[in-house]
């Protein structure tokens, strides 16, 4: 082991008092009176060796981009502290680095200042962003909001808000406190909005709850009519349609009661209908013989023997009376049917013998006939000269003519 006469910057006197080698002298930095001077410069050149690894570890931090002012107190508290640390070793080196470390500090904090002026325009932006998303929101029309989406959004707005404050840098007062009362006055228009809503709702809900449970009363009323009961409870459910919405868990409550009461009433009627049907079964049976026999009129030629014919079924098929409810379209259909042919014979025979109708069509006949004649006169004559474009032009207003007299007959 190197003998503390040996050591370049520092020796123990035969005392245990220790001293640090210096360009202007020497300088005590402490004792050790109770071990070797090996031992006592041993002591001492630790703590030297603690300071060189802070500074070592200090100009790591410069390297990885740490905070200028930290970096410049720790270079301030290094600088102070080796100027009179009392350890065995090259000081001087030390403060040599630690010095170099201050010229850094100033690029640094120059670097740092423009990142973080960068750094705060962006952040500046962002929460700009989110005060005009806010914003528009709050310029919709509320009449037209779907507001379990809107509050969604709302909620999500604020969220990203309070997590750009917690997460990003912090803004100047004045910034801060302008885009905040922004934000503030577009969530409590878009709150006082859904407010207005829902109490607006509210009272909807309670008109048309306060309706709908008269209506209760008023289909309940009608049980004891039965069958009667059906033409107003059509009406009542038509005014049901019309009431509004009282809230789901309402309208369902009331809607089963309501619904109740029309089963009661459409069950009454329903029963009357059964026997009906099981009364009006053999009256099915003869209307469909009728039908047999008037169908055959659908091809009759003849208009006073299917104006005959047709005049005893509809007799015959009033006598009858009712069939079962569920055949009354199809056999109506079927009789409307013969009805319909039988009147388009009537309406024909009409057509052709009108007498009005029928002489205007024999005097245009007559004139027809006579154009006709004159016609073939000149097509005869133009053939005769040999003029054939006039024999064309003649012959086209010929057969016009003929089609209209065709047409007449």
């Amino acid at each position: 082991m190197m003998s503390s006469d040996q050591q370049p910057w520092g020796r123990v006197d035969e005392t245990g008092t220790v001293y640090l080698r210096e360009p202007d002298g020497e300088r005590v930095v402490g004792q050790f009176p109770d071990g070797s001077p090996e031992e006592a410069l041993a002591y001492f050149e630790r703590k030297y060796t603690d300071l060189a690894g802070q500074v070592t570890l200090l100009e790591q931090r410069v390297k990885r981009g740490a905070s200028a002012s930290d970096v410049s107190k720790a270079v301030s508290s290094l600088s102070k502290a080796i100027e009179t640390a009392n350890a065995i070793g090259d000081l001087a080196s030390l403060k040599r680095r630690v010095d170099a470390l201050t010229e850094v500090v100033s690029s640094l904090t120059e670097k740092q200042n423009e990142e973080s002026k960068a750094q705060l325009t962006y952040a500046i932006a962002e929460r700009t962003a989110i005060v005009e998303e806010v914003e528009a929101l709050a310029a919709e029309d509320p009449a037209k909001a779907q507001w379990k989406q809107v509050t969604a959004r709302l909620d999500d707005m604020f969220a990203r808000w309070q997590k750009h404050q917690q997460d990003g840098p912090r803004l100047p007062r004045t910034e801060a406190g302008e885009l905040w009362k922004r934000f503030r006055d577009a969530r409590t228009i878009v709150e006082g909005h859904r407010k207005a809503f829902f109490a607006e709702l509210d009272s909807t809900h309670r008109d048309a709850r306060a309706k709908k449970q008269q209506l209760v009363e008023r289909a309940e009323a009608l049980i004891p009519q039965g069958a009667d009961g059906v033409n107003a409870y059509r009406d009542l459910l038509t005014e049901w349609k019309n009431a509004g919405r009282a809230g789901k868990r309402v309208d369902d409550t009331l809607w089963e009661k309501f619904k109740a009461a029309g089963d009661l009433i459409y069950a009454a009627r329903t029963e009357i209908v059964a026997k009906d049907d099981e009364e009006f079964a053999g009256n099915l049976t003869l209307k469909l013989e009728l039908l047999t026999e008037a169908e055959p009129l659908l091809t009759e030629t003849d208009r006073a023997v299917a104006r005959e014919r047709l005049t005893s079924i509809q007799r015959r098929w009033d006598e009858i009376g009712k069939v079962p409810r569920d055949s009354v379209k199809a056999v109506d259909e079927r009789l409307r049917k013969v009805e319909a042919a039988v009147r388009k014979l009537d309406d024909d025979f009409w057509q052709k013998n009108n007498p009005e109708k029928k002489a205007r069509a024999e005097g245009l006949a007559g004139q027809l006939t006579d154009a006709i004649a004159k016609l073939q006169g000149e097509i005869d004559a133009a053939k005769a000269v040999g003029n054939a474009s006039k024999v064309a032009e003649l012959q086209e207003a010929l057969d016009a003519r003929k089609v209209w007299l065709d047409a007449l007959g």
